[in-house]
């Protein structure tokens, strides 16, 4: 990553948090909040290097707990799995299709809730825990999903990035 690309990516997760934290909350309802760390995370699986985007994946998933209030290092994990999943699986796709895009960002949605409730029923004993998670499922999909969508219209989607 160029100086330029770090930047950009900064400002992007700066704008993301003040978004997710700030914003959105005032104006949306919870269940149809969009996770665009989630996104960007998924963003950088598909596009970044392997080396360099891993510690940020972390840091993605580590600033989503700090801000949401829940266990320290739950979404971390479950970035760093979503990341390598991801990662692995972009080397033998065309990664730059927005289709792929919107389709993996879908998928993390999914493996998030799964990742954290699998997480959450391992380490804590609270009941009720898996009706809630899975009651705002299909919404937290569908509204990452459109947000997905939304981000492969930016001019800056379809640049080519630097090789892995």
């Amino acid at each position: 990553m160029n100086r330029r690309n770090v930047l950009l990516l900064l400002f992007m997760v700066m704008l993301s948090v003040v978004l997710q934290v700030a914003v959105l909350p005032v104006y949306i309802v919870s269940s149809f909040k969009p996770d665009l760390l989630l996104i960007i995370a998924v963003f950088l699986g598909l596009r970044g290097s392997f080396e360099k985007c891993i510690p940020i994946a972390w840091l993605l998933g580590l600033v989503k707990d700090s801000f949401s209030g829940l266990y320290l290092g739950l979404n971390a994990f479950s970035f760093l799995f979503i990341f390598f999943a991801i990662k692995n699986t972009s080397d033998r796709l065309y990664a730059d299709s927005p289709g792929l895009f919107v389709l993996a960002v879908c998928t993390a949605s999914l493996a998030c809730s799964a990742i954290d409730l699998l997480l959450l029923m391992m380490f804590t004993s609270s009941g009720g825990i898996l009706y809630s998670i899975f009651a705002d499922l299909i919404p937290y999909m569908l509204i990452n999903s459109f947000t997905a969508s939304l981000v492969t219209l930016f001019p800056w989607y379809a640049r080519p990035q630097e090789a892995p």
